[in-house]
């Protein structure tokens, strides 16, 4: 199959074009050519036919990483929802069947890898057993369609413009701040926010380089500090910080259904319980140009979860 090139007389396959888009999305040839199957000299002299034929180079190639140049980012970014729909159409082809088949790949925040998505994924595998789900985890937001996914999973202040959000979840989470008994016994109790800035702080950060901020709320009350950080441990270890915490080795504060069980065995206890905030559960968000048969599947599985009192 083929596709003429714009005041060129030369053709570029859509193979050719598939393996490109694959070395932008996993920024190196050895990766992507593990994905495709292939060697990585042939997704070499694959990108090289590419450019010859074009007259420019696409990809910028160091020792240590591979990036797309200015066309070579422009043509990936056209690309990618022209493969996305491509695969949307195949999979919608294949499930005229009675039963729903294809890949579903989702972008999501590594907070809901915790106690929320693994649950609901294990349910929606087991009624669509046809059904093969790739999770991307990671912090920073991106363009859903541009990454190759048919959706993502964030909190409000994160979810991407024009796209449609259903929540997927709780409706309301909250923040929490707890500390040990034994470090409660050693370090006078914080009376106000303000007090945390002298105590010990176990920290998140995020993948981006961000701290996870400490936010605090008492009716119209709202404030977060910073406080230094003894220990900083990133979000995806965030196992290991309440590890810590529960060791006595400062205050933490992190999502409330993460530290109930250690609240309710009574290795932790709650720090200024009055001042913790609640916002939005998480949403999955969807480009309306295209919904794919597995993520149909999934919506759907979502609202009759959504609508049965045992998962609320």
């Amino acid at each position: 199959m083929l596709i003429g090139m714009a005041n060129n007389a030369e053709v570029t396959s859509l193979d050719n074009l598939k393996v490109f888009l694959s070395v932008v999305e996993a920024r190196g040839f050895r990766a992507a050519s593990k994905q495709l199957g292939l060697s990585p000299s042939t997704v070499s002299e694959k990108i090289a036919e590419i450019e010859l034929q074009l007259g420019v180079p696409l990809l910028t190639r160091t020792t240590r990483s591979v990036m797309p140049t200015e066309a070579g980012s422009a043509l990936a970014a056209r690309l990618a929802p022209l493969f996305s729909e491509a695969r949307a159409a195949l999979q919608d082809a294949a499930n005229s069947q009675a039963e729903v088949r294809g890949l579903l790949k989702l972008n999501v925040t590594g907070a809901v890898m915790v106690d929320i998505l693994p649950p609901l994924i294990d349910r929606f595998l087991i009624l669509h057993p046809h059904v093969r789900v790739e999770i991307v985890v990671e912090d920073r937001l991106v363009d859903i369609v541009a990454a190759g996914c048919d959706a993502g999973i964030r909190y409000g202040e994160h979810l991407a413009r024009d796209m449609i959000a259903v929540p997927i979840g709780p409706l309301v989470q909250g923040l929490a701040y707890v500390a040990s008994p034994s470090y409660l016994a050693r370090y006078a109790t914080p009376l106000g926010p303000r007090d945390l800035l002298a105590h010990d702080a176990i920290r998140l950060r995020f993948s981006t380089g961000a701290l996870v901020a400490w936010e605090f709320e008492r009716g119209l009350e709202v404030m977060t500090i910073d406080p230094p950080g003894r220990l900083i441990i990133g979000v995806d270890a965030a196992p290991a910080a309440i590890a810590a915490a529960c060791a006595g080795h400062g205050i933490i504060g992190t999502f409330k259904n993460w530290l109930d069980p250690h609240i309710h065995n009574g290795s932790l206890h709650p720090v200024l319980p009055e001042w913790w905030p609640s916002f939005e559960g998480p949403r999955l968000y969807f480009s309306r140009r295209f919904v794919p048969a597995p993520l149909r599947a999934l919506i759907d599985f979502i609202a009759v979860e959504r609508q049965s009192p045992a998962r609320e």
